[in-house]
């Protein structure tokens, strides 16, 4: 038995940050941004936080699934911008929508979040200890983005997104790859604000998001192609037999290098990047929800999901919706 995605979805803050605004207060361009990301806006929380923002995804994927709070075994909730540190978020969420017979755990893993969530919910659902799980993807990292640091700030933006995966008997297409190379992860990291020896946290630089655009470019458009292939062999599929393609929504830039790469034309990867920036573990379930909302998801098709980041980590799998 494995699972099936029967819900999804989403929210993000109703405060819009332009990369005209950005403009007012780094030396960038709305055409700088745009040209080089791909994005041109980001929700930013004011009073959200990643608990609420998960609470109200969580609850319209279980509205769209017409399935009850009572009735989910298991919140798997990835993210790295927990406003909690205990109880965890996904407990925090649990009690806000009233799942009551539900366990909860966070999973860290950065922009790879929703990917492992995903796949630890499957393993959950295989292994005949949960029939409904909710995962949900939920990032505030405006709250850890230097305002100052136009290499970062001009890239993400907050939001959460989540999905409903039950167990299904006519479900038939599942395969999966997850990796990671610690000695690569200073090329993306953010320090704890509650390091050991801190003084002043507010001029510690170490605290906010710091990148090597560079190395992650390159890292990405490596890796993500060899993640799909790998769980696409496993699948005994091709390139041909994939109807969506939803990755990670860092950079618009990555995704036409993974096509390429993939020799497949742009037409089969969606994005909305360029209104909701990189929002992390949110960005695929954000997209996912997108897709199933407007229509353009069909039974049977089958899809590809691939996250990569902090680190390092990526990965992919193939899937029939």
């Amino acid at each position: 038995m494995i699972g099936r995605i029967c819900g999804t979805g989403s929210y993000v803050p109703e405060k819009i940050v332009s990369n005209d605004d950005l403009a007012k207060i780094v030396d960038t361009s709305d055409e700088w941004i745009s040209e080089r990301t791909g994005v041109r806006r980001r929700h930013i929380a004011g009073q959200d936080t990643v608990v609420s923002m998960a609470a109200k995804a969580a609850g319209r994927a279980l509205e769209n699934a017409g399935i009850s709070p009572e009735e989910v075994d298991l919140i798997l909730l990835a993210t790295s911008t927990s406003n909690v540190i205990f109880p965890s978020a996904a407990c925090s969420v649990q009690k806000e929508i009233g799942a009551v017979n539900a366990g909860g755990l966070d999973v860290s893993a950065a922009c790879t979040g929703f990917l492992s969530v995903y796949q630890m919910g499957q393993a959950y659902i295989q292994a005949g200890m949960a029939r409904t799980v909710l995962l949900i993807g939920a990032e505030c990292l405006s709250r850890l983005v230097n305002w100052e640091d136009r290499g970062t700030c001009i890239l993400f933006g907050d939001g959460a997104g989540a999905a409903v995966l039950q167990a299904d008997a006519s479900a038939s297409c599942l395969q999966t790859a997850l990796h990671s190379d610690g000695a690569k992860g200073w090329t993306l990291t953010c320090d704890s604000r509650h390091k050991e020896g801190a003084k002043d946290l507010s001029k510690d630089l170490s605290t906010y998001i710091r990148m090597d655009g560079k190395e992650v470019f390159k890292f990405a458009v490596t890796k993500v192609p060899e993640a799909v292939r790998e769980v696409l062999k496993k699948a005994e599929l091709s390139v041909d037999d994939i109807s969506w393609f939803l990755l990670h929504q860092a950079n618009i830039r990555i995704i036409e290098s993974v096509a390429k790469r993939l020799r497949l034309g742009m037409e089969r990867f969606p994005s909305n990047m360029e209104e909701y920036g990189n929002t992390s573990a949110a960005s695929i379930p954000i997209l996912l929800d997108e897709m199933n909302r407007s229509g353009k998801l069909e039974r049977g098709q089958k899809l590809v999901m691939s996250g990569f980041g902090a680190g390092l980590t990526w990965g992919a799998c193939v899937f029939e919706w």
